[in-house]
This record gives C-alpha cells, sequence and structure tokens, in this order.
C-alpha cells in the first residue's frame, strides 16, 4: 500500500464530498459559484480533518483552470511572488484566474500576507486560504477583506458512518478483506469529526487485526473493544495555544455563571487531559469568582483564591481534587455581577467627566497651609456617630447624585441594600 487509507479515499468530485452540506449542498453558495463556472477569493476555516484541502483541489478540477499550492509552513515571500509571476504569465486574456491554495494560511507573518494582497485585488490569481485559527485574529484586515470566510464544520455523526462504509466497501484494498463495523463508538469517539484521523485509526485498527489473523480469508469484525484496545488511549483534541484553547475555557467560564456545575466539570476534565496549565484554570475561577459571585457570596473569592493556593503548594494529581471543589463550589454558588457592573459604570464616569476635584473635608490636610486653604474642614469622622455613620457628601461636587453600586437579588446582597438605604435613604430607592 503505498498511500494512506485517507489519501485513496480523497474525493474527486463535489458528489463524493461528505459533509459541509451548508456550502457544498445543492443551492448552497459555494455550490452555486463552482457550478457557475466562476469563483472569487476565500477562505476555509475549520477544525482538522474536514475537507478544506481536498475542497480546493475539486474546485480546481471542476474549473479546469491551473492550481498552485503553497504550504504557509515552508513557503516564504519569494515563493509566494514566483508563484504570482508564474500564475501572470500564463494567464490567457478572459480565462478564469489561477486558483493559489495556501494551507494553513494563518502560519504566514504580515509580511507574507502582504504580498498577496496586489496579486488578489487586480485577479491575477484567485486565493483559496485554509486554517484552522480563526481568521479574524490569524489573518491581515485588508487581506481577509479581500476574501470570503466560509466556515467549516466537524463532520456529524451520519457523515462520519458514511466513511467508514464507503472505505470498507469502495477502497481497493479493504473491500476484499471482508470486513464488518460491528460496533463504531470507539471510532466516532475518537476520531472527534475529523476524517483524516477516523481513516487513520481504521486502518491502523485493520492492519493490528490483519497482523493477528492466521488467514487471509478471516473476517475482520471491528469493535469498540479492540479500538480501544488499539488506540491504548484517547487522544483528545486540545490546542493550548490555539482556537480550542479559547472555545474550551470560554465554555468552562460560561457553565459555572449559568450554574451547571456537571458542565463545569467536564469542560475542567477536557482541560485537564488535554494538558492545560492547572495555574491557569485557576487564575480564570479566581477572576470568575469576583465577576459572576461577587457579593452574592463574598466567600467564593476566598475559595478560589484557596484553590489557587493549593495548586502552588501540592502540585499534580492532587491539585485536581482542590480545583474540583472550587469548580462546584462556584458553580453552585448565587450569583451577581453588581461589583464588575459598579467598577465599569465607574471608570465610564471617570472618562466622561475628567478630573473632578476632591471636596475639601476630603483632601489630606499634613501642613498648615493646607489647613489654612480648608482642607479637611468639616469632615465628620463616621466612628464618631451611632452605628459608626453620619451622611456627608464623598462624591464631587458635579457628581453628587450618581449612583454606581445596583444591588442585585442575592440573600447576601439584598442586607447589603437594606444597609445603604437605612443610611442614604431616598438615593438608594432610586
Amino acid at each position: 500500500m503505498s498511500e494512506p487509507l485517507a489519501e485513496r479515499l480523497r474525493p474527486r468530485t463535489l458528489d463524493d464530498y461528505i459533509g459541509q452540506q451548508h456550502l457544498v449542498g445543492e443551492g448552497a453558495v459555494l455550490r452555486k459559484m463552482i457550478d457557475a463556472g466562476r469563483i472569487s477569493s476565500f477562505i476555509l476555516w475549520g477544525p482538522p480533518g474536514v475537507g478544506k484541502t481536498t475542497l480546493a483541489q475539486i474546485i480546481a478540477n471542476k474549473l479546469e483552470t491551473p492550481f498552485y499550492t503553497l504550504s504557509a509552513v515552508t513557503s516564504g515571500v519569494k515563493d509566494v511572488r514566483d508563484v504570482i509571476e508564474k500564475a501572470q504569465k500564463g494567464r490567457f486574456f478572459n480565462e478564469a484566474s489561477p486558483i493559489l491554495f495556501i494551507d494553513e494560511i494563518h502560519r504566514f507573518s504580515k509580511s507574507q500576507q502582504d504580498s498577496l494582497l496586489g496579486a488578489v485585488e487586480k485577479g491575477i490569481v484567485t486565493l483559496i486560504g485554509a486554517t484552522t485559527e480563526n481568521p479574524s485574529f490569524e489573518v491581515i484586515r485588508p487581506l481577509l477583506s479581500r476574501c470570503q470566510l466560509y466556515v467549516l464544520k466537524s463532520l456529524e455523526k451520519d457523515d462520519l458512518l458514511e466513511l467508514l462504509h464507503r472505505a470498507i466497501t469502495k477502497d481497493v484494498y479493504l473491500k476484499e478483506k471482508n470486513i464488518e463495523l460491528n460496533e463504531t463508538s470507539a471510532l466516532l469517539r475518537y476520531s472527534g469529526g475529523d476524517a483524516r484521523k477516523l481513516l487513520n485509526i481504521l486502518e491502523l485498527v485493520i492492519e493490528s487485526s490483519s497482523s493477528t489473523s492466521s488467514t487471509s480469508n478471516t473476517s475482520i469484525i471491528i469493535t469498540d473493544e479492540m479500538v480501544e484496545k488499539c488506540l491504548q488511549q484517547n487522544p483528545l483534541a486540545y490546542d493550548k495555544d490555539g482556537e480550542m484553547h479559547y472555545d474550551i475555557i470560554s465554555a468552562f467560564i460560561k457553565s459555572i455563571r449559568g450554574s451547571d456545575p456537571d458542565a463545569a466539570l467536564y469542560w475542567m476534565a477536557r482541560m485537564i487531559e488535554g494538558g492545560e496549565d492547572p495555574q491557569f484554570i485557576a487564575r480564570r475561577m479566581v477572576i470568575s469568582a469576583s465577576e459572576d459571585i461577587g457579593l452574592a457570596n463574598p466567600n467564593a473569592l476566598l475559595l478560589a483564591n484557596a484553590a489557587f493556593d493549593t495548586v502552588m503548594k501540592i502540585g499534580w494529581p492532587e491539585a485536581r481534587i482542590a480545583l474540583a471543589e472550587c469548580c462546584v463550589y462556584l458553580a453552585t454558588s448565587p450569583k451577581s455581577n453588581s461589583a464588575y457592573l459598579g467598577i465599569d459604570r465607574a471608570l465610564e464616569l471617570v472618562k466622561q467627566t475628567g478630573n473632578q476635584p476632591v471636596p475639601l473635608p476630603l483632601r489630606n490636610a499634613p501642613t498648615k497651609l493646607m489647613k489654612e486653604l480648608g482642607y479637611h474642614d468639616g469632615y465628620m469622622y463616621p466612628h464618631d456617630y451611632p452605628g459608626h455613620f453620619t451622611p456627608q457628601q464623598y462624591m464631587p461636587d458635579a457628581l453628587q447624585n450618581e449612583r454606581l453600586w445596583f444591588a442585585q437579588h442575592s440573600p447576601a446582597e439584598e442586607k447589603l441594600y437594606e444597609r445603604m438605604v437605612n443610611y442614604w435613604g431616598e438615593k438608594y430607592k432610586k
């Protein structure tokens, strides 16, 4: 076998292409452009193994136009300019622009991406870029504005099952092996929606079974146990520096905010199994304790800090228990973001109103001159009054009636609100 299974099964036409029906199905946007025979520059964004490169090759074959390929991993500005020059010299009048396919385009530097701008804008080449990273962060804005962006999705269960069936019935080698898919759960789970990974796993399992079989005519019956035994472990998809990192930590924090301890533990486990730094997880829980729980349960911030401290002191794997304890506590705590909203309102007010003078009674008066100017004069020391409180002006003159903190409805915060109403009366009844 000279080629891997994934390469042997690579589709050559749209009719053989599996998945992404929102782009290439009947009446879909890319299908219409391809059928019309002319396409504009675009970028395909999606996880590995969902058909980005395959789709670009199918388009080139369908349009019968020159097709140039560059890999951002190995190509530089000179390579880009050489391809653009070839495309310009080889193009005939009124012919469709040659296609330049750049895999991993997010790995191109700014200067490399800049070198594409003129050729794309003038139509010297039609650019098809492929990326697994968010183009908003990784592709320069001028280039992104000259291209359409199409999002490819992880393959769904039915797509993967269709691919498995095609592999064992259509592949020139596998169709001779009498393969039965008795169970597919493990294959689907380990693939993670990645067609290439699915076919690589299938091929590995079949080769392993063939090497232990005594006769070539024996059926190969694939089960979940066989797949798990062959793979030994679950190679989870998690890129600590990429899109997956941000998506999963976002899901984790949103699950805490949404008071779902099961989901929060699941996303934490995904990060742990993916090799995330435990200190990063702990830091994010400290932030969540302030931002999402706040005054509804001030103990949450104490526990989050204690969990962070525990991670620093005892390390892994025992630290996972402290992280889990904190995770469940935060997710099950009452929620309030009143302090978070309050500081943001205060910052906005400062930006709008500038440097308002401090009222004289609140100013420090360490010198005789300052005292003569009225600094500190009239200040009432709260501890000298019943209940350690007496009304006086603390805000600048121009902002006396501004409200920045608004209590939210949790038992702990209601008590704070009632105290403020008792102190300040009508101001806090607004």
